[in-house]
């Protein structure tokens, strides 16, 4: 999503090198998707999911 919007970042961070962002995020499993510091997505999910948590954490805006 963030290839093809200017809108939308995305970060890829290495738990085991930033253990602060592990813990500050409660990083417990991986991968684990943050969206906009409200919704978390932990794991390999389906795309369908993935979408509805993301228009979720856009409703919360």
């Amino acid at each position: 999503m963030a290839i093809e919007n200017e809108y939308i970042t995305a970060d890829v961070v290495e738990v085991s090198e930033f253990i602060d962002l592990a813990q500050r995020y409660l990083v417990r499993g991986v991968p684990k998707t943050v969206i906009n510091e409200h919704i978390d997505v932990v794991g390999a999910v389906p795309e369908a999911r993935f979408v509805q948590q993301l228009l979720h954490a856009v409703d919360k805006e």
